[in-house]
């Protein structure tokens, strides 16, 4: 960055950490004690996809990864297309098994970052419960290396509980890096795993 670009107000951006991933167990015991949300063990990540020989092989590579364990009870990843042209990639794991879960999340984003279509990343969400079946996500954006709540509420409505989203902000503070600019706090409606 130089001289003029500190002038002008222009700032590098955020360099995808996906190692922050590795927090979330820990933030997961921190979200249970604040506010009651336990994990489900569901996961995705959300890239757009791309066309070609390529990238369909490593789809196939990440699949091939994350189902290696299938044999042993493990149950295999899902791939699905949302409405708007978003490729989801669903991994579940037992409710208890969270790092587990981030384990195959991180697993699929590093290998579709090292093929070369980091770029396409867009986020990881994993996905969490209250007792009474509220849902709660606790969303990665990649290229900003930051998490953030997202708590749709119970319904049809693509309404959300903010008042939710921000006690869940102040609670996990401490364990996460979390998204400064709520502008940035997407809805991810009918995201798989939430």
């Amino acid at each position: 960055m130089g001289l003029l670009d500190a002038i002008l107000g222009r700032s590098k951006p955020v360099r995808p950490d996906l190692d922050q991933l590795f927090a979330v167990p820990s933030a997961a015991l921190t979200l249970q004690a604040a506010a009651g949300f336990t994990p489900t063990g569901l996961g995705s990540v959300c890239f757009a996809g791309v066309e070609g020989g390529g990238f369909a092989r490593l789809q196939e590579d990440v699949r091939e990864l994350l189902d290696a364990d299938t044999d042993r009870g493990g149950i295999p990843v899902e791939f699905s297309r949302d409405a708007y042209g978003y490729t989801w990639l669903l991994a579940r794991h037992p409710a208890d098994d969270t790092a587990g879960l981030v384990n195959d999340l991180h697993a699929a984003n590093t290998l579709l970052q090292d093929g070369g279509f980091g770029p396409h990343l867009l986020c990881s969400l994993i996905g969490f419960q209250n007792a009474e079946g509220r849902a709660l996500a606790l969303v990665y954006l990649y290229k900003r290396g930051t998490f953030y709540p997202f708590a749709p509420l119970p319904g049809d409505a693509e309404k959300r509980d903010n008042q939710l989203e921000l006690q869940v902000r102040g609670a996990l503070g401490d364990d996460l890096r979390v998204e400064k600019d709520l502008s940035r706090w997407f809805p991810v409606w009918g995201a798989p795993g939430l």
